[in-house]
């Protein structure tokens, strides 16, 4: 087999011997080249079994773009024979089994032409012949498609859990208020303006959703200069009858001269009601929980939640930041569709910031995240 550089022209006969020359011109870049079916393809080429004369050419589609619209290439790789006519297109994830499989009737073609014979084929092989082709690439086509599909209903599907786990946040907030002041522990109007503050939260939330139709979701916030510690003491403060009905207790570390942060509050105000839930969640009866913000650099504000609960493995620590994961450990004594942490990361970097764990087995997890400093 003869391969080309892409400078050579493709129409370069070789006439080492007498047998007939098969073109071919491979369009795949270059991590096409380390599939197993194109390497088996290109070694196929090289040995005797092919029974041809070949000359290779591969290219790289992103050097010449015009192949795609001159072959009319709906799919790469693709593997093309220039010659002998008529031209013929293989590609997808089985290009070696196509070609491997035309092989045959081509060598019978080279032997009926060698001593005379015609094996022109009949009108109506010729319409089945072109029905086939187009078939083939109009499956292609609807893969193509599909899994643009599968990626889009996937993206949807992420976000849609991600607004039910906010919407959440709010309704167990007007749930606990609810029965706050049936107990008697909240006068009508703190629960009037608690229920009204979260119906807002809840407003603006559907608003979210149906702005997504036409924008990313992390593009949905809005950074400005923020003070971190209050947002914290209302996160605190509206989870209060979670942990004071437990007897958890909740340390605060907040320097009185911490900096601004620039974020946006309802963002940040999720981040810590999620990382603060989570923490009750994990956190025995009269066990604890520390919240501490740090002034770490000249350009970041570091945020830490600490509980005191059965804590995470090493292996798993990574993991539970992606969507929908809940620990095998944990998953029976809690509730949840393990999507918080996942919501919290997702946040915290399209602030440009980051997120992570420092946990032991059996000594509790430390949540840290990053956001940068107001710069006026």
């Amino acid at each position: 087999m003869q391969q080309l550089s892409p400078d050579s022209s493709v129409l370069d006969r070789v006439d080492s011997n007498d047998r007939t020359q098969l073109q071919l011109l491979l369009v795949a870049a270059r991590l096409h080249l380390s599939r197993g079916d194109l390497r088996s393809l290109i070694a196929y080429l090289e040995s005797k079994d092919c029974d041809f004369e070949v000359t290779l050419q591969i290219i790289d589609p992103k050097e010449r773009p015009e192949l795609l619209e001159l072959h009319r290439l709906v799919a790469l790789p693709a593997l093309i024979k220039l010659a002998p006519a008529p031209k013929q297109i293989f590609a997808g994830t089985s290009i070696f089994q196509q070609f491997k499989g035309w092989v045959p009737r081509w060598q019978q073609e080279e032997i009926a032409n060698s001593i005379g014979l015609s094996l022109k084929p009949s009108s109506i092989e010729i319409n089945r012949t072109q029905r086939e082709l187009k078939l083939e690439d109009e499956l292609l086509v609807l893969r193509q498609e599909n899994q643009t599909l599968i990626k889009r209903i996937s993206s949807q599907e992420r976000l849609l859990r991600m607004v039910a786990h906010e919407l959440r946040t709010p309704l167990s907030a007007a749930t606990l208020a609810l029965q706050s002041q049936q107990l008697g522990q909240i006068n009508l109007e703190h629960f009037q303006d608690v229920i009204t503050r979260r119906l807002e939260e809840i407003e603006v939330l559907s608003k979210d959703l149906l702005e997504v139709g036409t924008t990313q979701w992390e593009a949905l916030f809005n950074p400005q200069k923020l003070d971190l510690a209050i947002i914290a003491a209302e996160a605190i403060l509206e989870l209060e009858k979670l942990w004071r009905t437990r007897n958890i207790e909740i340390r605060t570390d907040i320097p009185s001269d911490l900096p601004k942060a620039f974020a946006d509050q309802r963002r940040m105000r999720q981040v810590l009601l999620n990382l603060i839930e989570n923490a009750l969640k994990f956190t025995n009866d009269g066990g604890k929980i520390s919240l501490t913000m740090l002034h770490r650099t000249s350009q970041w504000l570091q945020v830490e939640v600490s509980d005191s609960g059965p804590g995470i493995p090493e292996e798993e620590q990574q993991r539970i930041f992606l969507d929908r994961v809940r620990l095998p450990q944990t998953s029976k004594q809690t509730s949840g569709f393990g999507v918080g942490l996942s919501v919290c990361r997702r946040i915290v970097e399209v602030h440009g910031g980051k997120i992570w764990v420092v946990s032991e087995v059996g000594k509790g997890a430390s949540f840290y995240f990053k956001v940068p400093v107001w710069r006026a």
